[in-house]
Formats: structure tokens, C-alpha cells, sequence
């Protein structure tokens, strides 16, 4: 019976132990760490092909206008997009059977006009500056409020303080006693950056230039030489206000208003302007108004 319970007593101290190892192990076992390594294979497929890269679609702003300025740059190119769009529709919705269209430009064909508003939206910006620092030391000069840099830097574009302190909003279009026949087109933010962008060599070519300037130059260019009329910044500039005035701002109505230097003292419609020669312009160091200077390095003013 001694010998039985000894056995026993020996047997169980046997099994505490082997118990007591493999909960030992099993805690070992809990506490270690597993890494899992994922081996991806290489694809077979290629890169899918980006026939754009490298496009800039917005205007470039260059780092030297404050948060202020850069405020203000962009809410007037979003301006000038939503005009040249605009300009661009109402040619592909209506073509020279509009009145408008007929105004400016005569019985020019439609695509190339409808060409410089896309060029405008949808061109490549790659390499445009447009910056606020006065570079060159033109916006101390009186009336300047903004210059293309010309053979300094044939892709950038001077904004000076008088543009930030003078120009309106598209939703200022036809307020304020402005209609398009007697107003300023550098009135609107918008407007007048189309005209800068024009001076740009890779958005107007060279081509987009000033065959006539005036309003009533504008209209008779559309009728003594509708090919140039499509290629005339302000022409183009003229026919972006008047649709978008027309077909938005106030529909079916708009503000062409008529010019009134030539307006009768019996408010008779004025007659067609016929074409006038004018000298051209030539570089000058001062400007007594607001000025900026053509890809052809002269100073122009208005």
C-alpha cells in the first residue's frame, strides 16, 4: 500500500510538471510576433498612356503677387473663361446667322473666331507668366496698369496695381450706367485679361492682333475686311461682351447701347462709320492713359 501511494505521489508530481511546460510553451507560442511578407508580381499590363502630360490648363501666376493680387488674378480668369466660352457657344449655337456675330464679323467663316475663344479655355499655358512685381519699372508710369514683357519675356505678362484698383467683375456687366458701344473693354476684369492673354506668342500666334481699335473701327472692319475682323483682339474682345450681355447678363435685352459721338441731336440711329486711316502708334516712355505694349514691342493707349 506504501509502495502504491509513493508510485502515485511520483506520478502526479510527474504530470504537474509536464503541465506546467506546456503552458510555459503554449505562452511562448502566444507572445510571438508573426510578419507576414506580400510579394506582389509584377504587372504584365503597361502604363496606361497620357497623350496630354504636361498640359497647364489654368493661367500661371507668378510667386510675386501677394495672396491679395492672387485672389483677384483668378476670379478674373475664371471671368475671362466664362466670356470666351460663352463667345465660343453662341457661335457654334447660332453660327453668322446671329446679328451679333454679323456686327463683328462680318461673313468671316465661323471656325476661326470660335478657334480664339477655344484657344483662350482650352490652349496649353505651359510657360505663361503672369506676375505683379514691376520688373521692368512700367507701372510707376502713369495709366499703366498691366504690359506684355515683349523681348524681356516673350511669355510673361506685367500686372500693375491700377488693374486690381480699377477693373470690374463679370457680374458688374451692363450695371453702373456701362454699355458696350461707349464703355472702356478694359473695364472688365475679365475682358481686358483676354486682350493680355492675345499678346501671349502661343495663344495668339502673332495672328490675334489690332487691325482696328475703336468701336466704330470695330464694326466697319467687319465690313470692309471680315477676315482681319476675326483676328482683331478688340473685335473679339467687343463680341464676348455683347453676347455674354445679351444672352446672360440681361437676357434678351443686354447693353449695346449706341455710340453717342455719333448719335444725331434727333437720337436718329448713328450711320455705319465708314474706314478711317490712322497712324500707328509708336513707342513712347510715358502714357498719359492706361497703356501696355504689343507683341510688336509699340505702346498702345486707351
Amino acid at each position: 500500500m506504501r509502495f502504491s501511494f509513493a508510485n502515485s505521489f511520483t506520478a502526479l508530481l510527474a504530470l504537474g510538471s509536464s503541465v506546467a511546460e506546456a503552458g510555459s510553451f503554449r505562452n511562448k507560442r502566444e507572445q510571438a510576433v508573426t510578419v507576414t511578407q506580400t510579394v506582389t508580381a509584377t504587372s504584365s499590363e503597361p502604363t496606361a498612356w497620357q497623350w496630354d502630360a504636361g498640359a497647364t490648363r489654368e493661367v500661371p501666376i507668378h510667386p510675386s503677387c501677394n495672396a491679395t493680387e492672387r485672389a483677384q488674378l483668378k476670379r478674373g480668369f475664371a471671368d475671362a473663361m466664362k466670356y470666351a466660352q460663352h463667345a465660343k457657344d453662341h457661335i457654334l449655337r447660332f453660327g453668322n446667322s446671329s446679328d451679333h456675330y454679323v456686327k463683328y464679323f462680318g461673313s468671316a467663316p465661323t471656325a476661326e473666331a470660335a478657334g480664339w475663344y477655344d484657344k483662350i479655355v482650352n490652349g496649353d499655358k505651359t510657360g505663361l507668366w503672369f506676375r505683379c512685381d514691376d520688373i521692368d519699372g512700367n507701372c510707376s508710369q502713369d495709366g499703366w496698369a498691366g504690359h506684355w514683357r515683349g523681348s524681356n519675356a516673350t511669355m510673361e505678362t506685367v500686372i500693375c496695381p491700377l488693374s486690381f484698383t480699377t477693373r470690374k467683375p463679370i457680374e458688374a456687366l451692363c450695371a453702373f450706367g456701362y454699355d458696350v458701344a461707349n464703355g472702356k473693354l478694359n473695364t472688365q476684369f475679365g475682358i481686358d485679361l483676354i486682350h493680355r492673354l492675345f499678346h501671349v506668342p502661343t495663344i495668339g500666334e502673332g495672328a490675334a492682333e489690332h487691325y482696328a481699335d475703336t468701336y466704330a473701327e470695330c464694326l466697319q472692319l467687319a465690313i470692309d475686311n471680315p477676315a482681319e475682323a476675326v483676328r482683331n483682339t478688340h473685335s473679339l474682345q467687343y463680341f464676348a461682351l455683347d453676347v455674354y450681355a445679351y444672352d446672360i447678363a440681361l437676357p434678351g435685352e443686354g447693353c449695346a447701347g449706341v455710340l453717342k459721338e455719333e448719335a444725331s441731336s434727333t437720337g436718329a440711329a448713328p450711320a455705319v462709320p465708314s474706314a478711317t486711316a490712322t497712324e500707328a502708334p509708336s513707342q513712347t516712355s510715358a502714357a498719359p492713359t492706361e497703356c501696355h505694349t504689343h507683341a510688336d514691342g509699340v505702346v498702345h493707349c486707351s
